[in-house]
């Protein structure tokens, strides 16, 4: 069985103070239903378990409920930082559960396939990360704006969600950054931290998180909004 676990707990506080972007308008639904849609319409995903802050659980409980989302099995609340967050998720899985896709609430143009690809990397190598290939020139800058080198561009990839693992590789993972007392800011960095290999999945740039009020407009330009 897989599910999904949709993480929208975020204090969003690049695209302005005491807002919930997962909660935005963007054309007539929130952000959040666009992710939800996705998973919802992936024909490999049995079930969700949605991540919000504390104060938007009954508010996530009834846009999955308007919207006709019935996938979604459980709502809870997120922790402190991410990592308490995809954890608190992990926690709600039952041992039925195969493969679990991690996905930002704020990425609401994830389609279904893409999803897809992710379940058939994990099922093959216990890992399928959504990523796209660096196109730009990348600089390091040592202080204020003084570049100190350009960094090979050819080997470096942009993270995205969803990140899609076997349960008990991630679940293990988790538990060994918490008694490192680390911070991880994706799933992959989890696995990296324990040495274990993750695969990637090419994705699109089309698949963009919202972080900035600009983003969106992009977003909805994207969606055909």
């Amino acid at each position: 069985m897989n599910y999904g676990i949709i993480v929208a707990a975020g204090k969003s506080e690049r695209i302005g103070p005491n807002v919930d972007k997962a909660f935005l308008n963007l054309g007539t639904k929130p952000v959040l239903a666009y992710s939800l849609a996705a998973f919802q319409a992936c024909d490999e995903i049995q079930g969700i378990i949605l991540v919000v802050r504390k104060d938007r659980v009954d508010a996530a409980k009834a846009l999955a409920q308007v919207y006709g989302y019935h996938k979604v099995k459980q709502v809870i609340a997120g922790g402190a930082q991410r990592q308490d967050s995809v954890m608190n998720g992990l926690d709600a899985l039952g041992d039925e559960v195969d493969l679990v896709a991690v996905h930002d609430g704020a990425r609401p143009c994830v389609t279904p396939a893409l999803i897809a690809e992710t379940l058939a990397s994990a099922r093959k190598f216990g890992s399928g990360v959504a990523a796209v290939k660096i196109m730009d020139t990348i600089k390091e800058v040592d202080r204020g704006l003084s570049v100190k080198k350009t960094v090979d561009r050819t080997k470096l990839w942009a993270v995205q969600t969803p990140q899609t693992f076997q349960r008990e590789l991630l679940r293990d993972a988790y538990r060994k950054v918490v008694k490192a007392k680390a911070t991880v800011t994706d799933e992959s960095s989890a696995l990296e931290l324990v040495g274990a290999e993750v695969h990637l999945v090419s994705s699109s740039w089309s698949n963009l998180k919202i972080t900035v009020p600009d983003d969106l407009k992009s977003a909805a330009l994207l969606l055909g909004l």
